[in-house]
């Protein structure tokens, strides 16, 4: 997995602490390797941006022309397109995730909307992105999440709201390795994550027959 720290993965200066900063070296330690290997990160700052707006308005193929893809339009659908992945919320609302400074597309986003109904919120404060990866990182969630996450019924591109212990997170699956991406509010994050640890332990020992 490539470096996630601070300075390496945002530019953003060393003071500027994330929600799981202090979880950091847990999060390491609590790795396993092998079949039933199983890793826990954050990627802190990551640009968030809440959008609202009728999907059969003019204003939402502008949007869309902005991100260079379609804003998804089902339930769990997701949309990439260069640095952009847009999540469907509801039947007008998404979360659109960015690898580029957020304030521009912002206001990129903003312009394209114009003075139609809808809005356009710089989010990126409200929730932490915690990377769940490895062979045992499906059974991990399962110890705590009621959706089915079986190959079958939830694979990569999928993105829904859930909850994961107590807390609510949206659950997005990046790849069939399994990488699932959970999304937290700030605040639960420290929760979610020494959670997280504790399910993971586990797997440090052998297989039960």
């Amino acid at each position: 997995m490539a470096e996630s720290t601070n300075e390496a993965r945002t530019g953003l200066p060393a003071w500027r602490v994330s929600p799981l900063a202090h979880l950091a070296e847990r999060m390491r330690d609590a790795a396993v390797t092998g079949a039933r290997g199983v890793t826990l990160a954050e990627w802190p700052f990551v640009g968030m941006v809440n959008v609202r707006v009728d999907p059969a308005s003019a204003a939402a193929t502008r949007i869309e022309k902005t991100l260079g893809a379609p804003l998804p339009r089902e339930h769990g659908g997701t949309t990439t397109s260069g640095g952009y992945t847009a999540f469907w919320l509801g039947p007008d609302e998404w979360l659109v995730l960015s690898q580029a400074e957020v304030g521009p597309v912002v206001d990129e986003l903003r312009e394209a909307l114009a003075t139609d109904p809808g809005s356009v919120v710089d989010v990126s404060a409200n929730r932490t992105t915690l990377e769940l990866s490895g062979p045992a990182a499906r059974q991990v969630l399962e110890k705590g999440c009621p959706l089915d996450l079986h190959p079958r019924v939830f694979g990569p591109g999928r993105a829904v709201s859930t909850t994961v212990g107590p807390i609510a997170v949206l659950l997005w699956q990046v790849d069939d390795g399994p990488t699932y991406r959970l999304l937290p509010r700030s605040s639960f994050a420290d929760y979610l994550a020494r959670w997280l640890i504790d399910a993971m332990s586990e797997y440090r020992g052998p297989e039960l027959p």
